[in-house]
């Protein structure tokens, strides 16, 4: 089995944002609309954009079990963070016990397919640490905030900005280029965001 090619395979994962927006349907007192889902919609226009860039896809059957892998893990986790929005009494202090868990799972599947390679200089153990205290740390903590008792439709849309700030980070940490494609996606994952928070920025009446 070949692995899928990771452009295509990310630009699968990144459905999550919008199957977010479109299992808040299901929700209690959640109404969808369209500038809800066009937003979102926009949003996983603009990552095909940063992701694929003018390489075109490259969807073929024997990808198929990576594509699904991408699939099943944009299911996951869009399924959980709309699951969390009905625990919205279940304090954010329960993370700790999710990411001790995950953590555990993780230890095993590296310990049997993986090879540990540990950092070698200080700047790879800051990097890590860095890591460990944001993307993967202090925001679950964030998410599980924002998706228990903010607007779960908007938080959706806004999520593809994440392509976006990592790969201009990388432009801004020398190890990427500025390109059409990025300011191209940039436009499209902000005015989504923008048209699905329409509600939120329009002056109350």
């Amino acid at each position: 089995m070949k692995n899928a090619p990771p452009a295509e395979a990310g630009l699968i994962n990144y459905l999550w944002p919008l199957l977010i927006v479109l299992l808040s349907a299901l929700l209690p007192n959640e109404k969808l609309r369209v500038h809800h889902v066009a937003g979102a919609l926009m949003g996983l226009v603009g990552t095909a954009v940063l992701l694929v860039g003018g390489q075109g896809f490259l969807f073929t059957a024997e990808y198929l079990p990576g594509f699904a892998a991408a699939f099943g893990a944009a299911l996951v986790w869009a399924t959980y963070s709309v699951v969390s929005r009905r625990l919205a009494a279940v304090p954010t202090d329960a993370v700790v016990g999710f990411c001790l868990a995950t953590a555990a799972l993780a230890a095993v599947c590296h310990i049997a397919f993986e090879n540990t390679v540990w950092p070698t200089t200080l700047g790879q153990w800051a990097a890590v640490l860095a890591l460990g205290i944001g993307p993967v740390g202090g925001a679950f903590y964030a998410w599980d905030h924002g998706v228990k008792h903010g607007d779960i439709r908007v938080l959706g849309a806004l999520a593809y900005s994440a392509p976006v700030l990592s790969t201009m980070f990388l432009v801004l940490a020398g190890f990427g280029k500025a390109s059409i494609s990025l300011a191209l996606a940039t436009v499209l994952i902000t005015g989504g965001g923008l048209l699905a928070a329409r509600d939120m920025l329009r002056p109350s009446q």
